[in-house]
């Protein structure tokens, strides 16, 4: 029979033995699988990536590559519209499974969640009238830029900007576009596609690229530690590159072929 002291040092040892064994790991392939449903954050005000339509049903490349994926994993789709703050918070408090927003991957991003391989193509730039001279992050210096706050350009751009340029923040890219076009900043920094938005609009100073900023492929954002959800994302993606629905979405939402060296 064990005596007190015994009992007492194998519940210690059993304690500490339970405090140091490694967590298991969700498997978030799985628990998809299982809840025959995928939650994916995409954007609501980022045409042609994501909007509302007349029908007031969400449109997009983005929306299309969410209906493909949940289509390859053979579940149900439900979209969950974010902005630019919010999609990797929304990741990470498990609201969401996966991020399909136009985002971009760098060290602080990677550093907290993990990608898949690029899904389409993004390039970041400074965007002004012809008549505002800009070749260069250092010919900022006294202007105001209009950027969207937590976007990739606004991260950027905050590197290289000089001290006295001012970065007008704002909420989302409808707000980045309204303060161009209403002149309450000289240039916007945003992606190519959001500037060929804006000058579909006809407004009465068009603007044109200066400078890029980086040319920042879009990819699937989901939490760390799920290789089964990577390599699948990546065969569903590399598969859609091979046989031609990721050019068809490319060539529907982007107008132009999805490149080669993507």
């Amino acid at each position: 029979m064990f005596s007190k002291r015994s009992f007492l040092s194998a519940l210690a040892a059993a304690f500490t033995l339970a405090a140091t064994a490694p967590a298991i790991q969700a498997n978030a392939l799985e628990d998809i699988s299982a809840a025959g449903k995928i939650r994916v954050a995409v954007p609501q005000d980022f045409p042609p990536f994501g909007s509302v339509g007349a029908d007031m049903a969400p449109q997009g490349y983005d929306i299309d590559m969410a209906a493909l994926i949940a289509d390859k994993l053979g579940v149900d789709l439900e979209l969950v519209p974010v902005t630019s703050a919010n999609r990797i918070p929304y990741l990470q408090t498990k609201k969401v499974d996966l991020v399909i927003s136009s985002m971009g991957k760098n060290a602080e991003r990677d550093a907290v969640i993990d990608f898949s391989e690029p899904y389409a193509p993004f390039y970041n730039g400074v965007f002004a009238p012809a008549d505002v001279e800009i070749t260069e992050a250092s010919d900022l210096s006294g202007k105001i830029i209009g950027v969207t706050r937590g976007s990739i350009e606004d991260l950027e751009l905050t590197e290289v900007a000089p001290q006295d340029a001012t970065l007008k923040r704002y909420e989302d890219n409808n707000g980045t576009i309204s303060a161009f076009l209403s002149g309450q900043v000289e240039a916007i920094a945003t992606g190519n596609v959001v500037a060929a938005a804006l000058i579909e609009r006809n407004p009465p100073k068009l603007p044109e690229m200066k400078f890029l900023i980086k040319n920042s492929p879009c990819y699937i954002g989901f939490n760390e530690n799920q290789p089964e959800l990577m390599a699948k994302l990546n065969s569903i993606i590399e598969t859609a590159k091979a046989d031609g629905d990721l050019d068809a979405i490319s060539q529907k939402w982007l107008g132009m072929p999805l490149p080669a060296d993507l």
